[in-house]
């Protein structure tokens, strides 16, 4: 079954499998807004969504990673999301929002659809703070992890908002993962936690290759905001000299489909 991924902003990516669509974090506001993501942390978003909520396909499945920073859940992603019939997040968003279906870590939930035979997924956790942090100040975020009949070559592991953590590792013990889709980017807020990291940085994706090992790598959720303080550049780099992720890398081209 062929696989397409189009990026279009932060961490919101079109994921088709055949031709069932999944849509994720929506992102779809226009660039030069501050936004309060809680907690005194401020950022802009920098850059244009691809594509416009208009112009994207019926979606059949939304997987939002948490409801509670805009750099993942915008606006028109709001909105967008509303629209959709089903949405799977955390239990926090599932209070917020009417009608998504929460998962906690390592939960399964079968998605009705003829389109994917015995489609599955799995919710992953994630760490989205620095370690001296509480959770509750950045709230809870879980990752995805997709499964269905016929799969070749393993599962696909979209991180979510995580640093490397000791659940990455038990991701690892529990699955074969074809695909790995990490966000990234080393989200800080430097005049509240100082370096203090809420998304992977470029050795924190490296350490989490080497323990996952994926058939490919697709970095996403890394540009297009102020809180993003790892250089684009930096990271290409990494991945194209590491000798893990060299041949596994694949960036992918705001709007345009890639097939994986």
């Amino acid at each position: 079954m062929q696989i397409r991924i189009t990026h279009i902003d932060t961490a919101c990516i079109l994921l088709e499998i055949g031709e069932y669509r999944i849509l994720t974090d929506p992102t779809l506001d226009k660039a030069g807004k501050l936004y309060y993501h809680g907690y005194g942390s401020v950022s802009r978003k920098t850059d244009d969504p691809a594509l416009d909520a208009n112009e994207l396909p019926h979606i059949d499945l939304v997987l939002l990673s948490h409801h509670q920073h805009k750099d993942n859940f915008d606006d028109k992603g709001k909105a967008f999301t509303r629209t959709v019939a089903n949405v799977i997040s955390t239990k926090a968003a599932a209070r917020a929002m009417p009608g998504i279906i929460d998962l906690q870590d390592w939960q399964t939930y079968r998605v009705p659809t003829e389109k994917v035979r015995n489609l599955r997924v799995t919710a992953a956790p994630a760490q989205h703070h620095p370690w001296w942090i509480p959770e509750f100040v950045s709230g809870k975020v879980i990752g995805f992890v997709i499964e269905y009949d016929d799969q070749q070559d393993g599962v696909i592991y979209i991180s979510g908002d995580t640093v490397y953590f000791k659940g990455i590792d038990e991701v690892a013990k529990r699955y074969k993962i074809d695909t790995g889709i990490f966000h990234v980017g080393s989200v800080q807020f430097r005049y509240l936690t100082g370096l203090g990291k809420y998304t992977m940085d470029s050795t924190d994706l490296l350490r989490s290759v080497a323990i996952l090992k994926p058939n490919k790598v697709i970095p996403i959720h890394y540009r297009g905001w102020t809180h993003f303080k790892e250089k684009e550049d930096i990271l290409r780099q990494q991945l194209a000299t590491n000798a893990l992720t060299k041949n596994r890398t694949i960036i992918l081209q705001p709007g345009v489909p890639t097939a994986i």
